[in-house]
């Protein structure tokens, strides 16, 4: 069936001004069809061939231009302040090979374990708190130590290292609370008084023996 001349330059001018269908979706991306992180090519044949298809209809080709135009702003703007992919950079971090080794060498054993590692540092953080001394919480700082150690030896079996890691487990843990009470963290009002700083090293000393005593493998 042919047509006449009149009837194709109608069926033509029909179809040059068709509305675009996503003209009044608010968001940019889903206006010209296209994913968040597509390239900036691929916004570009977006917007060419939406153009040229709508291209009969002004407020198509506005609202496509505008979507168009949005986005490239956007990806400047994001190119000239980059944020920061918190989750992205967890996951190397914990993927790194330092992180690995440190991780590899903790466990978590049974809840008997847990529960026993628990009571003992909580009664010396208790004492701590309840009975400070001018000399500072010096018996249990030392409980502590010989704690770590016991626990350390029950689990793995062997008195060196048992040593070694209760040794160790313990130098770090009191430079580590020494330094976070210097560096980091306020005073706690509760602790206010006689041997407040050594106190507080302490709490966060049991915090990290506890650690070792009940993680470390």
């Amino acid at each position: 069936m042919l047509f006449s001349l009149s009837e194709t330059l109608s069926f033509y001018a029909s179809a040059s001004s068709a509305i675009f269908p996503r003209i009044n979706i608010r968001d940019p991306y889903k206006r010209l069809g296209i994913s968040r992180e597509a390239s900036e090519d691929e916004i570009q044949a977006a917007r060419n061939f939406l153009v040229q298809k709508y291209a009969g209809h002004k407020p198509s080709i506005d609202a496509i231009e505008s979507a168009h135009d949005k986005i490239i702003m956007q990806k400047f703007y994001e190119r000239k302040n980059p944020k920061i992919d918190v989750k992205k950079r967890v996951r190397e971090v914990r993927q790194s090979r330092v992180v690995q080794a440190v991780l590899s060498r903790f466990q978590t054993p049974s809840t008997k374990i847990i529960i026993k590692t628990s009571i003992a540092f909580v009664v010396l953080g208790v004492l701590t708190i309840l009975f400070p001394t001018e000399e500072g919480p010096t018996l249990q700082v030392a409980i502590s130590l010989i704690a770590t150690m016991y626990f350390i030896h029950e689990r793995l079996k062997s008195k060196i290292r048992a040593f070694l890691y209760g040794a160790g487990a313990f130098i770090f843990s009191w430079l580590l609370g020494t330094f976070l009470m210097v560096a980091l963290i306020p005073p706690i009002p509760i602790l206010k008084g006689l041997r407040s700083f050594e106190v507080t090293t302490s709490l966060i000393t049991y915090l990290l023996l506890w650690v070792s005593s009940t993680y470390l493998k």
